[in-house]
C-alpha cells in the first residue's frame, strides 16, 4: 500500500437520483460495469444514501446475505451466488488512519472482489491507482424540520486510472 498523491479523474459525471430505489438501481446499474479488482470509494453525509447505493451494488452482483452499514464490524466479505466477484464493503468511519487501514488488510482481496469503501476519501486512495469515487449530496428542502421534502441526492462519479477510459458513466443515469 503506498500514500495517496494528488491525481486528477480521467473524467467526471454528475448525476441526479431521485428515490432511494432509484439509488439502489442505479448501484444495481453500476454493479454490471464492475469487475474483481475494482474499487470503489463513497463519500457523503449520514444518510446520504452510501449504503443503499452499496445494496444495489450487491444485488447486482448477486452476492449472499443482506448488505447493511458496516460501521461497527469495519468490513465485511459478500461471498457470490453467481459465480462473479465477491463483494467486500468496508466502512472507514471509525478508522484512525493508514495503519489502522492496513490492518483490515484490504489488499489480500483487492484483485479478487469488488471493494466499496464507505468514508474512504483521503485513505484508501492508496490501494488502487484506478478507481472510481462517488460523492453523494442530499438535498434538503427543509433542514430546520430535520425532514426532507426533496428526497433527491446528486452523486458525482470521478473515474481515476484507464481500467476506466471509456466507460460511460453517465448511462447509469439514462432510463433503460
Amino acid at each position: 500500500m503506498r500514500e495517496p498523491g494528488i491525481v486528477r479523474p480521467a473524467y467526471e459525471v454528475t448525476l441526479e437520483v431521485a428515490t432511494a430505489q432509484a439509488m439502489r438501481g442505479l448501484g444495481a446499474a453500476l454493479a454490471r460495469l464492475l469487475r474483481a479488482g475494482d474499487l470503489v470509494v463513497l463519500a457523503g453525509d449520514l444518510g446520504a444514501g452510501k449504503t443503499t447505493l452499496t445494496q444495489g451494488v450487491g444485488e447486482g452482483l448477486g452476492v449472499r446475505g443482506p448488505v447493511t452499514s458496516p460501521t461497527f464490524v469495519i468490513a465485511r466479505t459478500h461471498p457470490t451466488t453467481v459465480g462473479g466477484p465477491p463483494l467486500v464493503h468496508a466502512d472507514a468511519y471509525r478508522l484512525g488512519g493508514w495503519d489502522e487501514l492496513e490492518d483490515l488488510d484490504l489488499e489480500a482481496s483487492l484483485d479478487e472482489a469488488v471493494t466499496v469503501v464507505e468514508w474512504g476519501g483521503g485513505l484508501v486512495e492508496g490501494l488502487a491507482d484506478d478507481r472510481l469515487e462517488i460523492v453523494v449530496h442530499r438535498s434538503r428542502a427543509d433542514d430546520r424540520a430535520g425532514a426532507s421534502a426533496d428526497d433527491t441526492r446528486t452523486l458525482t462519479l470521478r473515474a481515476y486510472g484507464p481500467r476506466w477510459e471509456g466507460t460511460d458513466l453517465a448511462a447509469l443515469g439514462r432510463p433503460r
